[in-house]
């Protein structure tokens, strides 16, 4: 997909292995993509350590951008200051994900130094740069970029930390013959209701990978689900479990069908 795909493409710069060389928050990227001033956009969607990136999940709800691929990238952070500084440490800041992603060490070597969660990676190491009374995590790209020294490399708390990636556009991407589908449903609050979703996948034996929960927001204790699942909306059998599932909920949102990276 990448090598076919020459288009410029934002990248978040969420989480470590930084493929962040702009200052973007998640909701910069799916704005750039929407208004066309970027063909492409790269945003986080599920650490291994944290699990999901909300804010994604939640950008999906407004917007009507199309998933067009995913990727998993191993995830290193790094502990970052302006070279030889001088002044006491005050600050501590990153990612929210990324500093929960380094809790234990963070704990153990600065635990009484304040933390605080900005837009990103970039961001922070941004900040770092700006400051030597303030230490940011981010990866080594973003150390390069702003100048700064890498005190202390690989300080996740889990060394096989991994981040999935989705790549997120205007257009729809084609079959592949090892497909997944994204979708996003809204249910009525009453007993039963993620059963009554579901089942129809059981019937026509269509594998689920993930399902997730979030409040819809509109007061009323209802949910929206996001669901991942084996196939492509091309695929005859997936077309008919989404008539049936729209039968069954409030609202039915395709959020993309795209190569899987699952073997």
């Amino acid at each position: 997909f990448f090598k076919q795909k020459t288009a410029y493409a934002i990248l978040s710069g969420l989480v470590g292995s930084e493929m962040c060389i702009r200052d973007r928050s998640i909701d910069e990227v799916f704005r750039a993509v929407e208004s066309g001033s970027a063909n492409f956009g790269v945003v986080p969607v599920e650490n291994s350590t944290e699990g999901m990136v909300s804010q994604t999940l939640d950008c999906f709800v407004r917007s009507n951008l199309n998933i067009c691929a995913e990727v998993e990238l191993p995830i290193n952070q790094c502990f970052l200051r302006k070279p030889n500084a001088s002044e006491a440490l005050r600050e501590i800041v990153s990612h929210g994900q990324s500093l929960a992603q380094c809790r234990s060490w963070l704990d153990s070597h600065y635990r009484e130094i304040p933390r605080r969660s900005v837009a990103s990676n970039a961001e922070a190491a941004r900040l770092a740069s700006e400051d030597s009374g303030v230490a940011a995590v981010a990866g080594e790209i973003a150390a390069n970029q702003y100048g700064l020294s890498i005190l202390t490399p690989n300080i996740e708390d889990n060394p096989g930390n991994k981040t999935r990636f989705l790549v997120i556009g205007r257009q729809k991407t084609g079959t592949s013959g090892n497909d997944k589908t994204s979708i996003l449903v809204a249910v009525r609050n009453k007993s039963g209701a993620l059963y009554e979703v579901l089942e129809p996948f059981k019937d026509m034996a269509i594998g689920l990978s993930r399902i997730e929960t979030r409040p819809s927001g509109s007061g009323d204790w209802s949910y929206l689900f996001f669901i991942d699942f084996d196939g492509h909306v091309e695929d005859q059998k997936v077309d008919r479990v989404l008539a049936k599932v729209k039968e069954l909920t409030l609202s039915l949102k395709v959020l993309g069908s795209y190569p899987s990276t699952s073997v």
